[in-house]
């Protein structure tokens, strides 16, 4: 009896960034070859690159998606805490206030990992390129989808010098983020086009790095002023992350009317007069600045329903910001990627190249970690003015008030605090907020009266030269 021999798969990754890599490693196990298209030239090690000009701001990895960049890459946390990323408890490491008030720093329930983007890239990337059926095409644009309507074969490539030609694939992923042009290339297939969704709070945010003071350089926790939309006017926001090498990243953020200044000199000003506190300015008053200020207003919420789409072709699929963009404020886009990754390969695992369908499992999977973080974006984002045409609508109203109520308990509550920091964190579902322990919890009240002022110790204030 001749043993049958089964056909060779390939994969196609379009973005060589953190989606893109970690979907290329959910891949790898089931697929003969995964090639990865990257416009850029990507760099040896922890550098920057002009195609992700974002990396100068300040990223998080909550737990939900530290815990899915493990599972896809064993021992990658390791590796990044060897060189120099942070794992900081949450909330124990957090000095946050709330809309309602400052938030006690709760036993450890979640963590994040914090790192500059560059350097959490490159040490994925390295991992992800240990994977001998992993290949890059560096500088190399894609510019459309091959096959039918009821199919995609492959995907037309352009290399920076050279002619355009197809690389065929069994799945074509595409990870390009913000400026994906999946939706047109779709239509060109002949298919409708998927709804759109968008909230745009019309966010600017600037990023300074800094040498933090010698004695906060180790140990430091993350600070977080944010906004309380019940004031009315522009929401002003600042976060303060220490990444490696003793430096801290510290964005700073406003909505129309609100924005920060491009200008360096009125970086420290707008977080010390423009923030609902002080902390964060008379923190980086005492750092010193390493680079000038960095600035953006891309920042719009911006989802594509694919899953819900009328016809959806085999061999193809959109993940991270390619499908859904959050407001970068609320650190989201790193987590959901890697969600998304991990659902990739279990989907391909579970049901098999050749099952029909395949592809529109994969949308469906994917839009679960897509959708639980879009709901936190808008649920606040759509309260400021022309953020949407019609403005928040009476269900936004009437959940803002829940999640408002829930949040003054979390300040008092070590038990809501948990259950908040589940949603956030990725960790579980909205649904956990609903339960009747929480739901009466939220009823009663914090149970602890409120902090005056931010909650650092006395070790925390004297090594950042507060005292």
């Amino acid at each position: 009896m001749t043993e049958r021999t089964l056909p060779a798969r390939t994969a196609v990754v379009l973005g060589g960034s953190h989606t893109g890599m970690l979907a290329a490693a959910a891949l790898a196990d089931t697929a003969d070859r995964v090639v990865v298209v990257e416009r850029d030239a990507l760099p040896a090690g922890a550098e920057p690159r002009s195609g992700l000009p974002q990396a100068r701001h300040a990223h998080m990895l909550w737990s939900g998606g530290a815990r899915a960049v493990e599972e896809l890459l064993p021992g990658v946390r390791e590796r990044l805490r060897e060189a120099g990323a942070h794992r900081l408890p949450v909330t124990s490491d957090m000095v946050i206030m709330g809309p309602r008030g400052w938030f006690r720093r709760w036993a450890e329930s979640h963590h994040v990992l914090l790192a500059g983007r560059d350097l959490l890239d490159a040490t994925i990337r390295a991992r992800v390129l240990e994977e001998k059926r992993i290949e890059v095409v560096e500088r190399t644009e894609a510019v459309g989808l091959v096959g039918t309507a009821a199919a995609v074969t492959g995907v037309r490539v352009r290399p920076h010098h050279g002619p355009a030609h197809t690389l065929d694939a069994d799945l074509v992923v595409d990870a390009t983020g913000r400026g994906s042009r999946a939706s047109r290339w779709l239509s060109g297939l002949g298919l409708p086009e998927a709804e759109r969704r968008e909230v745009d709070s019309g966010l600017a945010y600037a990023s300074r790095l800094f040498l933090a003071p010698e004695g906060a350089r180790e140990h430091f926790p993350v600070v977080n002023v944010q906004p309380d939309p019940r004031a009315g006017g522009p929401g002003r926001a600042g976060f303060l992350l220490p990444v490696e090498d003793g430096r801290w990243i510290v964005t700073l953020s406003g909505t129309r009317g609100g924005h920060p200044a491009k200008d360096a000199a009125d970086f420290a000003r707008f977080a010390r007069e423009e923030l609902r506190h002080p902390i964060i300015g008379e923190l980086i008053e005492r750092a010193e600045p390493l680079t000038d200020v960095a600035h953006t207003r891309a920042t719009v919420n911006r989802r594509r329903l694919y899953e819900r789409a009328p016809a959806w072709p085999e061999g193809f699929a959109v993940l991270g910001d390619a499908l859904a963009a959050f407001n970068p404020l609320y650190g989201h886009g790193l987590a959901v990627g890697a969600q998304s990754a991990v659902l990739l390969g279990r989907t391909v695992r579970r049901h098999g190249w050749d099952a029909p369908g395949l592809a529109r499992r994969v949308q469906r999977a994917v839009a679960r970690p897509t959708a639980a973080a879009w709901s936190l974006a808008v649920g606040q984002d759509v309260f400021y003015p022309g953020a949407t045409e019609a403005g928040p609508t009476r269900a936004d109203r009437l959940l803002a008030a829940y999640v408002g109520r829930l949040m003054h308990t979390a300040t008092g509550s070590g038990r809501v605090a948990r259950r908040v920091t589940d949603v956030t964190s990725l960790e579980r579902g909205a649904g956990v907020l609903l339960t009747p322990p929480v739901l009466l919890a939220a009823v009663a009240g914090p149970l602890r009266p409120p902090l005056a002022g931010p909650p650092l110790t006395a070790w925390e204030r004297k090594a950042a030269g507060l005292s």
